[in-house]
């Protein structure tokens, strides 16, 4: 079909669109594709909210509330020791990112662990919060300023100051 410019242009076009119609078999296969991506990413997100649960929970604070959208942020603000105002700086674009990760970190010494912890909850989230919530962590209350050598413990291959005494 050849289109006249001057009738493009003054928006007089003859062409007609015409929707392709999928075939039974072909709607069948592309409906199987997208529940079955619906159904991987529910039990990732259900994993992810047990894991969270049982993280406020070692933390002392109600699972519950990880369920309830902006007070579970709220609630992890506590957990890390910084106020309920850092919620706003949230919500500023580009400096949300830089808190958002600055938080995983913080929530990360919260429980003992390092920077490499962090990484792995920033990269695989699921995952390290099934070993946070799962594992032997313990919290340390907030950022883990109880915790010696500036956040560093055995567990992450430092020795303590009673493991230190021992020797």
């Amino acid at each position: 079909m050849k289109l006249n410019l001057l009738n493009v242009l003054i928006g007089q076009s003859t062409y007609q669109y015409e929707p392709q119609q999928l075939s039974g078999e072909e709607a069948g296969i592309m409906a199987a594709i997208f529940g079955s991506f619906f159904l991987v990413i529910m039990a990732v997100a259900l994993v992810t909210i047990i894991a969270q649960w049982k993280v406020y929970t070692k933390a002392g604070q109600p699972g519950w509330a990880v369920l309830i959208p902006i007070y579970n942020i709220l609630v992890l603000l506590d957990i890390v020791g910084k106020p309920k105002w850092w919620f706003f700086l949230l919500l500023i674009p580009i400096v949300n990112i830089f808190i958002g990760l600055y938080i995983t970190h913080l929530l990360s010494l919260s429980f003992g662990r390092g920077i490499g912890f962090t990484l792995g909850l920033i990269l695989l989230g699921p995952v390290f919060y099934l070993i946070l919530a799962f594992g032997n962590d313990t919290y340390k209350g907030p950022a883990g300023l109880n915790i010696p050598d500036g956040g560093m413990d055995s567990n992450m291959g430092t020795a303590t100051d009673t493991e230190t005494a021992e020797a």
